[in-house]
């Protein structure tokens, strides 16, 4: 990749993204590789799957986290930064508005038929992303084995132990599989990214400014920061998705701190699942109701950033440590297990849609948009959710 993609582009198109990346962290994942890797070329597909594999095993957001990793690989880690404000963006201002009604009126806005249409739309923007990536990742029946046990497993037992056990059996296979028959790697097809090595990692440092600004911003510092501590605290515990993160953060900002009350902390729950964002939008929900805006903003900086700053480090690790062969060996045994969670994905979020024939058709028609007519996904479901609310 010679072309250095400008920075306003790099955020325009993630704020694109945000704007309408509902149905869960998959579905998110599978509008950024449309974008990034189908539509703009930024990145090539086993780029795009290495770094899901990685996001995995991680803490924090998923999506949130290939993000940084995509914006890492294309602008270091200014472009992290970037990418990760643009793709939270429009959720943080739409839960910033729904927070403050929801505090002034108590009531949470009724949306159901617009997300009804949403989520087989969401099934089939994730099976075209599986596809895609598929045909470039799962060549060999070997791979396709590989890829159908993860999907096998995801979908019969699921959870994060499932899911690490997949990456790491995938990448034990890929070593014993694919190894010696690997020819030399060549260097990453993205190569070190723009930012210079020396300032590679220190480049990440305005993740955290942003946050630093909110006690300024607040008539209590104290309670700001210490929100911005709590909740980057709980991010490197957040394992597995973000509904594994619910039953901890109830712990912390109902039951220890007692920042929400228990109907409040179902209602913000419930409010973030309506976001075009990771359930754990819920931070901007409680920092809202505990300091205000600058409370708000300090929540979801403490959410996103510590997760995001680990990302981008062992980003910097994977594009030096890609050119063994080993590790080259083992990521071809990962990314058809990483397709056969998306495709697990897809079955999941469309077994939650509604059973209705608008779901059949919704789910059919965009299939057919992207496939023959190779309408951009961002575009399917502002359309899909206006079909929702005419058809349910």
């Amino acid at each position: 990749m010679t072309e250095r993609i400008p920075l306003s582009s790099l955020f325009l198109t993630f704020l694109k993204i945000g704007s309408t990346a509902f149905g869960g962290f998959m579905a998110l994942i599978s509008v950024v590789q449309n974008e990034v890797v189908e539509r703009r070329h930024w990145l090539k597909a086993e780029d795009m799957l290495d770094g899901v594999s990685l996001a995995t095993i991680l803490p924090g957001p998923v999506a949130v986290n290939v993000v940084a990793y995509v914006g890492y690989r294309l602008r270091g880690g200014l472009g992290a930064l970037v990418a990760v404000v643009g793709v939270t963006f429009t959720a943080f201002v739409l839960m910033l508005a729904l927070s403050a009604a929801y505090f002034q009126w108590g009531s949470i806005p009724a949306v159901g038929r617009i997300f009804h249409g949403f989520m087989p739309a969401v099934a089939a923007i994730i099976v075209m992303a599986a596809w895609n990536m598929g045909r470039k990742a799962a060549t060999g029946w070997q791979q396709m084995v590989l890829a159908a046990l993860a999907a096998g497993l995801l979908l019969a037992v699921g959870g994060f132990w499932i899911t690490l056990a997949i990456i790491a059996g995938s990448g034990v296979a890929g070593l014993l599989l694919f190894r010696p028959r690997l020819p030399k790697p060549a260097a990453p097809a993205v190569a070190e990214p723009a930012a210079s090595k020396r300032a590679s990692l220190l480049s990440v440092a305005p993740l955290m400014p942003v946050s630093m600004l909110a006690p300024f911003l607040n008539l209590d510092p104290v309670v700001t920061a210490k929100l911005l501590v709590t909740f980057g605290g709980m991010s490197v515990l957040l394992f597995g998705g973000g509904y594994v993160f619910i039953p901890l953060i109830q712990g912390v900002v109902v039951g220890a701190h007692h920042w929400l009350t228990a109907k409040e902390f179902v209602d913000g729950i419930a409010m973030s699942q309506i976001m075009p964002g990771p359930i754990v939008l819920s931070a901007t929900f409680v920092g809202y109701k505990v300091a205000g805006f600058a409370g708000a903003l300090a929540a979801t900086a403490g959410i996103f950033g510590p997760p995001a700053l680990i990302m981008v480090a062992a980003s910097h690790v994977l594009v030096r440590i890609k050119k063994s062969a080993a590790i080259g060996a083992a990521l071809a045994g990962i990314r058809p297990a990483v397709v056969g969670m998306i495709a697990a994905a897809a079955v999941t979020v469309g077994t939650s849609a509604p059973h209705h024939w608008a779901s059949v058709l919704i789910f059919a028609a965009a299939l057919v948009a992207m496939w023959r007519f190779k309408v951009a996904v961002i575009w399917l479901i502002p359309v899909a959710g206006f079909t929702g609310w005419l058809l349910f």
